[in-house]
């Protein structure tokens, strides 16, 4: 059983790790055939992550969990604050209802938008390549392998046709939510695993809070205004793909929030069986 689990696994990665190197080949003959040196940003956003890798790998810790998991809490941190600046800038340059206006979601690219999509698609193409080296997924269809690729072809194609590069940019709000997934991530793998702190309450607060606002609200919301600006768009690739994208994060997430879920009743769970043994003591 274990050699068929493995085979299926290595089946798996030698798909996925396929559509990363023909993901890469696209984005090299775009830059060098068809002059896009936009796109270096791209190439620049994965190469600065994989460098941070090699960093914490020979400064911190060899584990690749720990590293994977360091790299993307600095992604998660970075996306924020530039989409947060994004969004800042362009309210006070143009205010919210020009903002969000659908031309200017779907064919504008508020100033830095498109840098920081090229870097965030280059660090999803960095995170592919270091899950397939070290095998940081499982499952017959590892749902993170499959969520990367969904994010790594609908950026690509938003970022050579130069569209709907606004509407994308306000899905990456959700990585102010990743910020505390990780910081669990990384706090359990540090050991402080004791649910009665204050600091674990603080972070369950903050990670739920971030769950509802930062991810699952704005979801929701860019997937309304698809659906009422569907007549809006022209008859090509743009609005079925934004839609069969925010379905998938919307699914995504639900997912996401029946796994918080448990967890959160499990370390209650830890925490009440810790307090009754102390109490019998």
């Amino acid at each position: 059983m274990a050699r068929t689990g493995t085979a299926k696994k290595n089946g798996a990665g030698q798909f996925f790790l396929a559509t990363l190197l023909l993901w890469l080949v696209s984005v090299v003959f775009e830059i060098a055939f068809n002059l896009r040196t936009e796109l270096l940003w791209v190439i620049g956003g994965g190469c600065f992550f994989q460098s941070v890798n090699w960093f914490v790998r020979s400064c911190l810790s060899r584990d690749p969990l720990f590293v994977n998991t360091s790299v993307s809490l600095l992604h998660s941190i970075i996306t924020s604050a530039s989409v947060v600046f994004i969004l800042l800038n362009q309210c006070l340059a143009k205010g919210v209802d020009e903002m969000f206006d659908h031309s200017e979601l779907v064919g504008g690219s508020w100033r830095w938008a498109y840098q920081a999509l090229c870097s965030s698609c280059g660090y999803f193409a960095y995170d592919q390549w270091d899950m397939l080296q070290y095998r940081l997924y499982s499952g017959l269809i590892p749902s993170i392998l499959v969520h990367h690729l969904v994010l790594l072809v609908c950026f690509t194609l938003a970022l050579y046709r130069n569209v709907t590069i606004n509407y994308l940019i306000l899905t990456l709000i959700c990585e102010m939510h990743s910020i505390f997934l990780h910081v669990r991530k990384l706090r359990r793998m540090a050991g402080i695993r004791d649910s009665n702190t204050a600091l674990v309450k603080l972070e369950w607060v903050l990670n739920w809070t971030a769950f509802v606002f930062a991810r699952c609200v704005p979801h929701i919301l860019i997937t309304v205004k698809l659906i009422k600006d569907a007549r809006k768009f022209g008859r090509g690739v743009e609005w079925p793909l934004a839609l069969f994208g925010m379905a998938g994060m919307n699914i995504l997430n639900v997912g996401l929030g029946m796994d918080l879920f448990h967890a959160f009743r499990r370390e209650r769970s830890n925490r009440r069986n810790q307090e009754k043994s102390n109490h019998v003591e």
